[in-house]
């Protein structure tokens, strides 16, 4: 009696689950994203310049400016914390899709102000310059990302939203890179409560933070949109 020999085909394995600790990034960037919203937009919500973390007697439109910065800057992260989460948008595309429209939707706003206040710098020329180049390119990504999602090309899409959501954190990144400048330009002037913001001995720090602000988070968003996976590279190497 013949024997089929016909090999049996082995089943199709489905997808890979990507466990949430493959992506330990997430959950400290939403809590250090509410917490930094938990102390700095509450100053705002009474619309009280004399509440303002920074000096506001400069022109009138200077504060509303400022506040529409924040107010708008608060949605463009709370979306942005969404969008860089992979578990939603993988399980579900359509929140990510409105997320994303959120996003651009505050973000563009957000850069617009964000390019007034730079032209009232605390700490000179050198600020305004910094501060100026974040608004335009945080403008330019933004409006570059959802063009290519427009014209579906989505791999350009992620690039420049990558870039976007970078730039979008160095309000975040400036928190901390201005205190750990002032502490090196100005020692003893955390402590000190004689030397205030917008003080000379700390415009140094002032100037510093607003580049390394946003640079240092380009330079990151550059290396994680050209980095090899290791599962990736590990393939190429075998070949």
């Amino acid at each position: 009696m013949a024997t089929d020999t016909t090999p049996t085909p082995a089943p199709a394995r489905s997808p890979q689950r990507v466990r949430w600790w493959r992506r330990p990034w997430i959950a400290p960037l939403a809590i250090v994203t509410a917490l930094f919203l938990a102390t700095s937009l509450p100053r705002y919500v009474g619309l009280d310049p004399a509440q303002s973390l920074v000096p506001t007697d400069r022109g009138p439109a200077f504060y509303p400016a400022l506040v529409t910065h924040i107010f708008t800057g608060s949605i463009m992260l709370s979306a942005a914390v969404l969008q860089l989460w992979p578990w939603l948008r993988a399980h579900h595309p359509r929140v990510h899709r409105w997320s994303g429209r959120v996003y651009v939707a505050s973000a563009i706003p957000t850069a617009i102000a964000a390019l007034i206040v730079a032209q009232f710098p605390s700490a000179g020329v050198a600020q305004q310059v910094a501060n100026t180049m974040m608004g335009i390119l945080l403008l330019t990504f933004t409006l570059l990302g959802y063009r290519a999602v427009r014209q579906r090309r989505f791999a350009d899409h992620r690039e420049w939203m990558i870039r976007s959501t970078a730039l979008a954190f160095s309000i975040v990144t400036n928190r901390f890179s201005s205190t750990f400048l002032v502490a090196v330009y100005v020692p003893g002037a955390l402590t000190d409560p004689s030397i205030q913001f917008g003080a000379p001995e700390i415009e140094g720090a002032a100037i510093a933070s607003a580049w390394v602000s946003f640079v240092v988070n380009l330079l990151f968003a550059e290396w994680w949109i050209h980095r090899k996976p290791k599962k990736r590279a590990r393939v190429q190497r075998g070949r």
